[in-house]
């Protein structure tokens, strides 16, 4: 499957090929030098088998019944020795480029790497605000926002937004009708308030009591459920901007929390409902793979129906 070839060549075994491979010229320039430094050590030792009277300590007599013979040297063991040492350092050349070799392949795994964390970094970029952009006339061939040009005309006074409509009074009721738990663990009621909001259809009620609880209590064992929560609310809102970040957020927490998973998966639906799929893809991938028991089971009916609604290349 391509998604899998994707995220295992973002996974962790590229993790441990840049660490590995990060770490190989130092010690192969040690080694490197340690063996350079024997390869000599080696050469003067032959130097003085070979030339025997180069050495101070070697002395021949002056005076002697007849002429003074050096000891004979085997040119076959000379030759030998240095081919040998030769080969040696034709090795040792060949070890260099294998190490280089795997130092790029190292170097690669790494900007891979960098390039999945930033796709999934980028998902929670906050859009742009309708307020941000310029309407541009049916026809015209460009529709960038642009800057007005600086100019002596002074800037008009802009229109203030209207005013937020205020909830009916059947809204109001309906909500103070939903009970707020009162036990011993405060931070539990404020999460367990903000589900049941959720639960009955009152999201933005739910996303500002949800907010409040993840600000309030992040260490809490109930925060990976109210992060994830909080993304449903906005997500259920059909608010998928507002929703990615929260969502990418409780993965990178700890991705071992019981809502690390729901959150990637959900992640990649706010990307299907932002016509994002590259994005939708790279979480998709890395779902099935970092969660394959809840691909299986739990949430196998979710992941197979938003496989369904992308093509990954």
């Amino acid at each position: 499957m391509t998604s899998t070839r994707i995220a295992r060549g973002f996974g962790l075994g590229a993790i441990a090929v840049a660490l590995v491979a990060t770490s190989m010229p130092a010690a192969a320039q040690d080694d490197s030098q340690t063996r350079i430094r024997k390869l000599e050590a080696e050469v003067r030792a032959l130097q003085r088998k070979v030339f025997p009277g180069g050495d101070g300590r070697y002395f021949e007599p002056e005076i002697t019944g007849q002429p003074a013979t050096r000891p004979s040297v085997s040119t076959t063991t000379s030759t030998t020795a240095v081919t040998d040492i030769l080969a040696r350092l034709d090795a040792l050349e060949t070890q260099l480029q294998r190490l280089t070799a795997q130092y790029e392949v190292g170097g690669n795994a790494m900007r891979l790497l960098e390039e999945r964390i930033e796709a999934l970094e980028a998902a929670k970029a906050p859009a742009p605000s309708p307020a941000a952009t310029t309407s541009t006339p049916a026809g015209s061939a460009s529709t960038a926002t642009t800057r007005p040009a600086a100019t002596s005309t002074p800037t008009p006074t802009p229109t203030p937004a209207p005013a937020a409509a205020q909830p009916s009074a059947e809204r109001v009721a309906a909500v103070q009708a939903i009970a707020k738990p009162q036990t011993d663990d405060a931070a539990d009621d404020e999460y367990s308030y903000g589900f049941r909001l959720w639960d009955a259809g009152f999201f933005p009620e739910a996303q500002q009591q949800l907010t409040l609880f993840v600000e309030r209590y992040p260490s809490h064992w109930r925060a990976t459920y109210g992060r994830n929560l909080l993304g449903r609310a906005y997500l259920d809102d059909g608010k998928p901007n507002d929703a990615a970040p929260w969502f990418l957020r409780n993965y990178q927490a700890d991705k071992n929390a019981p809502r690390a998973g729901d959150s990637l998966l959900y992640l990649a639906e706010a990307m299907i409902a932002l016509d994002d799929t590259k994005r939708a893809c790279i979480a998709l991938a890395e779902f099935g793979e970092t969660y394959p028991a809840l691909a299986a089971g739990r949430l196998q009916s979710q992941y197979e129906r938003n496989l369904g609604r992308v093509t990954c290349s």
